[in-house]
């Protein structure tokens, strides 16, 4: 157990990460044409815009959850006067409420993509994989938070951020030793996160390295104003 535990939770973590980052640096170089969500709105919008607005919202809190969490490291909560418990707590609280959302959402966007015959037809198989992969992740870390309620004190908690940490810091047999006594569930949730990470320079999740942040400080673009003008020249 100790040689599959460092395998999977201490060395597969810096695989999946390897290639996620060097596998979205190659895609970009090499196919920057399928760069890109491939939209299917104009074939169907009105699902898509319900589905996709409660997926994003949800999956984004719930990332930003993880992060904050799991990398914080607990003296600073303890600075903060924040006891695991009742950061247990509140994680349960509200990585249920968003993961409830960006699961309603998401089984739009299943639904959407199996059943309606155009947008199947126009899927890849790895926009099928990666979106039913999602769903048992996300429904994976739901049942979790019932498992939660057998150590509200936040003891299991601790261990996976003493994992991720470690992680962070490349401390293969200190992560390994803090990942050892958690609950299956738990690292069944870990193990697919990684995969999902391993994935991701394959599938249309790479339009998230597209962030449109630069488009909030551009100018704005007055059209109508030009196109008077130009209307008002001819007529001179």
């Amino acid at each position: 157990m100790e040689y599959i535990n460092t395998l999977l939770f201490g060395i597969y973590p810096f695989i999946a990460l390897a290639i996620f980052v060097l596998g979205s640096l190659v895609r970009y170089d090499k196919e920057q044409y399928t760069w890109k969500t491939g939209s299917s709105q104009l074939l169907e919008s009105k699902e898509l815009k319900r589905g996709s607005r409660a997926f994003h919202i949800g999956i984004i809190m719930i990332l930003l959850g993880h992060a904050v969490g799991l990398l914080t490291p607990h003296q600073v909560w303890d600075v903060l006067g924040i006891s695991a418990a009742f950061k247990q707590v509140v994680a349960m609280s509200v990585g249920g409420f968003f993961g409830l959302i960006c699961l309603y959402g998401l089984l739009i966007l299943v639904k959407r993509r199996l059943n309606n015959p155009r947008i199947r037809a126009t899927s890849s198989t790895m926009d099928i994989v990666i979106l039913l992969t999602i769903l048992v992740q996300l429904i994976l870390g739901l049942i979790s938070i019932l498992f939660s309620f057998s150590h509200l004190d936040g003891s299991e908690m601790l261990l996976m951020m003493g994992w991720a940490q470690n992680i962070v810091t490349f401390d293969i047999s200190e992560a390994s030793a803090y990942i050892a006594p958690v609950g299956f569930i738990y690292k069944l949730h870990i193990f697919l996160g990684m995969t999902l990470i391993a994935m991701f320079p394959f599938s249309r999740l790479v339009h998230v390295w597209s962030v449109p942040v630069r488009y909030f400080r551009r100018n704005y673009q007055v059209v109508r104003e030009k196109q008077s003008e130009q209307v008002t020249r001819e007529t001179i």
